[in-house]
């Protein structure tokens, strides 16, 4: 029976290349499993509830849960299946067709396999990943469009987005972008940049002495009655009274 190619990365963590089933002795415990399928149609990321169906995966990370929440402060919600960005792709190959020639080998994709789990989290945290599953017929590419625009809002929510200019930047039009955003993030581009933006009000209102009014303007509100609105009914307090409340703590 042929086998996948075993890197122990450390006592929390093991990756595993190549073609195969996954030697399944001394596993991590409570382990999270990460299968990367980089097959030319329609390349995925896996999040499985055990090691057991990996036998088609191109690369497979297997974690501790307990380390993940230690280094990264979240885990995953649950099981699902993404399409996969380019760089999670990117790195996966870097993994799989490591050219070194040995013990350079095994340095390179434990550092390697250590990058993947790192930069795979970054995209669970940021929301960045396009379902499979809820994505229709979305193509690889309008997939990718699509995580684009996410990242528009995630990174540039301090400026004025339009729909137009998102649609813009990411080459949809603003039907599918309308449609898919929906879809794949179960909100309104208009809702998700809202919500950005209060998370970014409410850190600089514990993280800072900014006056509340410059606060708001410098979270894309034109004055303070609609920020003071807005944030009030996104947290039940009032950012003036947030504020208080911080400073006799």
């Amino acid at each position: 029976m042929t086998r996948k190619q075993r890197i122990d990365v450390s006592p929390e963590m093991l990756s595993f290349v190549g073609t195969g089933v996954i030697d399944g002795q001394e596993m991590p415990a409570e382990p999270i499993v990460l299968r990367f399928d980089l097959g030319d149609d329609a390349p995925t990321l896996g999040l499985c509830d055990d090691f057991a169906d990996t036998e088609d995966a191109t690369v497979v990370l297997i974690a501790s849960a307990k380390a993940c929440f230690r280094i990264f402060g979240h885990l995953p919600a649950r099981p699902g299946c993404w399409h996969l960005p380019a760089e999670l792709a990117l790195l996966a190959v870097a993994l799989r067709d490591c050219p070194l020639s040995e013990p350079a080998r095994a340095t390179l994709r434990l550092a390697k396999s250590i990058e993947l789990l790192c930069a795979t989290f970054e995209k669970f945290a940021d929301a960045a990943l396009i379902p499979a599953d809820r994505a229709g017929d979305w193509s690889e590419r309008d997939a990718a469009r699509l995580a684009v625009a996410r990242r528009l809002v995630d990174e540039r929510w301090q400026e004025k987005l339009t729909l137009d200019t998102i649609a813009r930047a990411c080459g949809l039009n603003r039907a599918k972008l309308t449609r898919g955003f929906r879809q794949a993030f179960g909100s309104t581009v208009a809702d998700a940049i809202a919500d950005r933006r209060l998370q970014g009000a409410h850190s600089l209102l514990l993280a800072t002495d900014l006056p509340v009014s410059s606060i708001g303007y410098r979270c894309g509100y034109s004055n303070n009655a609609s920020f003071t609105r807005a944030f009030s009914r996104r947290y039940g307090i009032a950012p003036t009274r947030l504020r208080a409340m911080q400073a006799a703590a």
